[in-house]
């Protein structure tokens, strides 16, 4: 419950067709198991109290007698759960019979939710027996108490008010416009489906799609529940797929023809952020008076989370969505850096080769951008400029890049040039701090610069997300260009656009170049190196680039607090980084993103690739002199 995770529990349990009995006792029983897993949303089956499949027997006065018991004994039963309880039965009112869904909670009945689309195609024939629930909004009385009974209720949790819940019935989902539309426009944000579907060739992806598809448009959290193979009989065979959803993306999901417990935790503030941002999204302000808002109490605990947390946000983790991803990234890019040629005419583009990470995506992007453009790849003008830092290994790496790309290789020492500087203002060599570094810097980019302007051509920035988000870079230095085709893409997947170039690249010089590279680390080499090896590494000095790109997804894609940051970040990096390590990364990541946004302030264009983007014109508009005290203060008394 705590930092808005709430887990869920999708349950099919084994069921007798028409034992109320003996359905009910298999109820409580996942109850108690759900219970123990500490789930305190439980969803199960459609008609589960009596089976889906009892066809005429729902017309029998004993078997609706029954089910009202069925209902009573789980009410019963539920009052030492925390948790709310969502079961299905069959329930006549005022001479009809209806098909609905039950909240409980705590030993009361919260709301009875009736179905309002019936099926009576193919193999379903509900209309024979029931009556849909469409615009009903009254109560019923069960046991002298009068309980809500309709289809527009919504369920909001006292004790955590981002949790909301509404209730659609199987083929509720199924129709053109779903009841689940209206209900979180009117503020729900987790929707339960209580659903009997039976299983034949392909349907099983199709209702996976519609799940996933329905949480992702409604930004909610969707736990769908469908009856398993013990409700199989005569012509039709059910399956048990459970499917947990939040948001578009499927959190945990149950494997099919089992009656299985599908567990998982939903963020509910997170789908309140998501929502907050979407200024198209735009639900009721005034509750409208066609629903019933029911309030139930959860006791407020700290969720041990089973949903996978990944390490690398930004980098997709099925091998197959990473290649695809890969090369629609690097498409982007150019695509992005061509029009910016096309526009202006220019047919010469100028960049830095370092033989680092970043310099060599950018070349890898330029030339794809030339190969649209159909231009010959001798108009850009790829430049190494060895200074006091540079190793033959990053040297060697830089020349044998330009040569496979095909560029213009030109060869600029900025060493006498920084020497001649350091002794116009009186810098000692000798004294390695900032001005000796940035002095580097800024020769270098003149450089460039003015070699675009002798060419008639621009230069392509090679500076990440990740080094804009600490404010690693040298204002007015690698920090400026006429175009910036890395400005969205996190050091992370720096690293991986690179590999997948190198893993499809036809060309073996360029690709061994290439997996070097990858294995070179990290460094603006502007300190001199240390028996010919790089002795400035830039993750000793500001920390493991894995680690800034976890917070900067969290905290500019998901909009999470530094405590939630740091709770799943503990996760996500167990037995990689000790708890201190990352408290420490993390309150250096906030002091450098809050002080160094002066330099993402007049940041170059550059091509926004994906959901995190740090530029002033686009995704990230917040003052240049915003305190970061009231972050750093939740970290301090982490």
């Amino acid at each position: 419950m705590k930092d808005g995770f709430v887990k869920v529990a999708a349950i099919t349990p084994n069921v007798k067709v028409a034992d109320v009995d003996y359905n009910c006792q298999e109820i409580v029983k996942r109850i108690q198991e759900a219970a123990e897993k500490d789930a305190k949303v439980m969803v199960f089956p459609e008609l589960s109290i009596t089976g889906y499949t009892c066809q005429d027997l729902f017309l029998q006065d004993a078997l609706l007698e029954a089910a009202k018991c069925g209902l009573k004994f789980i009410k019963n039963y539920s009052r030492n759960i925390d948790g709310i309880i969502f079961v299905g039965l069959p329930l006549d009112f005022n001479g009809k019979l209806y098909n609905v869904a039950a909240a409980i909670s705590r030993g009361k009945i919260q709301g009875i939710v009736p179905k309002i689309y019936l099926p009576n195609y193919s193999e379903f024939y509900e209309a024979r027996h029931f009556m849909s629930g469409k615009d009903i909004q009254t109560t019923i009385a069960i046991e002298g108490e009068e309980i809500p009974f309709g289809t527009n209720q919504i369920f909001t949790c006292e004790d955590m008010p981002s949790l909301r819940i509404a209730v659609e019935l199987c083929e509720d989902l199924w129709v053109p416009n779903p009841p689940s539309v209206n209900h979180c426009l009117e503020g729900a944000n987790v929707i339960v489906n209580l659903s009997a579907s039976d299983q034949i060739i392909g349907k099983a992806r199709y209702r996976r799609n519609l799940v996933n598809s329905q949480s992702a448009r409604l930004v909610c959290g969707y736990i769908y529940t469908s009856a398993g193979p013990s409700e199989s009989t005569q012509d039709v065979v059910y399956s048990g797929h459970n499917i947990i959803s939040e948001n578009g993306k499927i959190l945990s999901e149950s494997k099919l023809f089992g009656e299985e417990m599908t567990v998982s935790e939903i963020d509910t503030k997170y789908l309140e952020a998501e929502r907050r941002k979407m200024t198209t999204y735009q639900t009721s302000q005034n509750n409208d008076n066609r629903y019933v808002y029911t309030n139930f109490t959860l006791e407020i605990i700290e969720t041990n989370l089973t949903r996978i947390i990944e390490p690398k946000p930004f980098v997709p983790s099925m091998i197959a969505e990473r290649e695809l991803r890969s090369n629609e990234i690097l498409t982007i890019q150019a695509m992005g850096l061509k029009k910016r040629l096309e526009h202006i005419g220019c047919k010469t583009a100028v960049i830095g080769i370092s033989g680092g990470l970043d310099s060599t995506l950018a070349l890898l992007v330029t030339a794809k951008a030339f190969d649209y453009l159909g231009l010959d790849r001798k108009g850009i003008v790829a430049v190494t400029m060895p200074g006091f830092g540079t190793t033959d290994r990053t040297y060697d790496n830089a020349v044998r890049l330009i040569k496979e790309i095909g560029a213009t290789f030109k060869e600029v020492s900025i060493v006498n040039a920084v020497e001649q500087h350091f002794n116009d203002i009186e810098q000692d060599p000798n004294n390695h701090d900032v001005t000796y570094e940035n002095s580097q810097a800024r020769e270098r980019t003149q450089i460039l610069m003015d070699i675009a302007n002798k060419e008639n051509g621009i230069v392509i920035g090679t500076g990440d997300l990740s080094e804009l988000a600490l404010g690693w870079a040298t204002y007015n230095g690698d920090h400026m260009s006429m175009y910036a085709v890395n400005v969205s893409i996190p050091k992370t997947l720096v690293r991986y656009l690179v590999q997948y170039y190198a893993d499809t690249c036809e060309k073996d010089v360029l690709s061994k170049t290439l997996y070097d590279v990858l294995d070179t680390p990290v460094s603006p080499e502007l300190l001199p190196p240390t028996k010919g090896e790089i002795s400035q590494k830039t993750e000793d000095l500001v920390g493991p680039y894995e680690l800034h790109d976890f917070f900067i997804y969290h905290m500019l894609r998901l909009q999470q607090s530094p405590a939630k940051i740091y709770r799943l970040a503990k996760i996500a990096f167990t037995n990689q980084y000790s708890d201190e390590e990352i408290l420490k990364w993390e309150k250096i990541f906030c002091k450098r993103f809050f002080a160094q946004h002066f330099k993402r302030s007049c940041l170059p264009d550059g091509p926004k690739v994906g959901s995190v983007a740090v530029s002033p014109r686009g995704d990230l508009r917040m003052p240049s002199d915003a305190s970061a005290a009231m972050w750093l203060k939740e970290l301090e008394c982490l």
